[in-house]
């Protein structure tokens, strides 16, 4: 089934999993198959909210690529995040799911999806077998920190309610999506904690632009294969226009150094080639040519079949040149549409990205992802200070990181003294 195969602990450890989201589940599945009376705690009315909502566009769980290339999405990766991952590899999770009944597929692009596409089959088979397992859902029960004798402490319907598992992990995401339960409140409780944290900072996010009224009007338009560049990095996808700025696969994933630059510098420039299947110099004979009676944007509708949001952009781009685009030769709005600069402003707000970096730093966790200094106290997924982008890479070290924090406890809870 590709989970851990732990030994079994003698009866009457308990833990308690703060968080029901995809680290939570997996590491409350973890510790109930080795014998732990397991109770997930969670503040919202359901499980796995935000999960739903990563589903909603296919569910990609992970990727199919080598794991060396997987890795390397991570950038600096810590060991142990590393380490997690290579316990509990794509091939691992991907058994995990078929274990589930729900066999995956891999797409076009080499990401991994469930044949249903979508979470509420996963989920609704997950939620049964953990029930099977003597799993017990605590709903509604908002985490407020600890107690003087450092025990759990929940507020419920108003009432303060204090929890004394054994061990305890928390998984309580990072901070994007508050409404679906992951707000990051958790932050200002291990501060408290003197826990050392990197600040969470959206990732795989959108940013603003100072968009013309005329760009505006194309909100929700799509700019359909085009290749982004920023910092000699270039991907190929697709961008959404947004009131205020771009958002899209292309834009998150590099939405790490263009948000660095732009906290550094209070702007910065991507540049996009919206026909990245056409050469510049065929592009440019191609321009060149007569137009006859044909007016500009005719002429260039025809000759490029770009959308009208895409050249309405280069419109954008050649009257921040100083001049209409009316007075560019052939060959300069082909340079132009090969290589659109496109100024961003700003990163638009943590409540509307995808992901969050920054989180628990890994310098304050063992091998076995427990907190130095609060021995029986785990940590994983979303909490913890590590970023990637879309593709798969966010559900897979959500999975690997809960599951390597459910082991550590078990091994701790083995190794402790009655």
């Amino acid at each position: 089934m590709s989970l851990p195969e732990l030994e079994r602990l003698p009866e009457g450890k308990a833990a308690a999993v703060v968080g029901g989201g995809p680290a939570g589940l997996i590491a409350a599945e973890v510790l109930a198959r080795a014998g732990v009376a397991v109770t997930v705690y969670d503040q919202m009315p359901s499980l796995g909210r935000k999960f739903l909502m990563a589903g909603r566009g296919g569910l990609n769980l992970t990727h199919s690529e080598e794991l060396p290339q997987f890795l390397a999405r991570y950038g600096d990766i810590d060991p142990l995040l590393r380490g997690a991952i290579e316990a509990f590899p794509q091939a691992a999770l991907r058994a995990w799911a078929d274990s589930m009944g729900q066999p995956t597929f891999v797409g076009s692009s080499g990401r991994v999806f469930p044949e249903a596409l979508k979470t509420s089959p996963l989920l609704r088979t997950w939620l049964l077998r953990l029930g099977n397992l003597g799993v017990k859902t605590k709903l509604r029960h908002i985490w407020t920190g600890f107690d003087g004798d450092g025990n759990l402490r929940f507020a419920v319907d108003g009432k303060d309610v204090s929890v004394v598992p054994d061990v305890i992990v928390l998984a309580l995401g990072g901070g994007s999506w508050a409404k679906l339960g992951s707000d990051g409140r958790w932050t200002t409780i291990l501060a408290d904690q003197k826990i050392a944290m990197s600040p969470l900072q959206p990732t795989n996010c959108g940013f603003t632009a100072a968009w013309s009224d005329v760009l505006r009007g194309f909100e929700g338009h799509p700019l359909k294969r085009i290749s982004m560049t920023f910092g000699g990095r270039s991907v190929r996808g697709e961008a959404m226009i947004t009131r205020d700025g771009l958002e899209g696969g292309a834009v998150y994933a590099l939405s790490s150094p263009i948000r660095d630059a732009i906290i550094k510098h209070g702007e910065t420039t991507v540049t996009i080639d919206l026909l990245p299947d056409v050469a510049l110099a065929k592009l440019g004979e191609r321009l060149s040519a007569p137009r006859g009676k044909q007016s500009l944007s005719n002429f260039l509708r025809k000759a490029t079949h770009l959308s009208p949001a895409a050249l309405s952009l280069v419109r954008e781009a050649a009257l921040a040149k100083g001049a209409a685009l009316s007075t560019f030769s052939g060959k300069d709005i082909a340079a132009l549409i090969k290589s659109v600069p496109v100024k961003l402003t700003g990163v638009a707000p943590i409540a509307t990205a995808i992901s969050t970096a920054g989180g628990i730093r890994f310098s304050e966790l063992d091998e076995r992802f427990m907190l130095k200094r609060y021995p029986g106290i785990f940590a994983a997924g979303e909490m913890l200070d590590w970023e990637a982008p879309t593709g798969g890479y966010l559900l897979q070290a959500t999975f690997a990181t809960g599951a390597a924090a459910a082991t550590g406890a078990v091994e701790w809870l083995r190794g402790k003294k009655t």
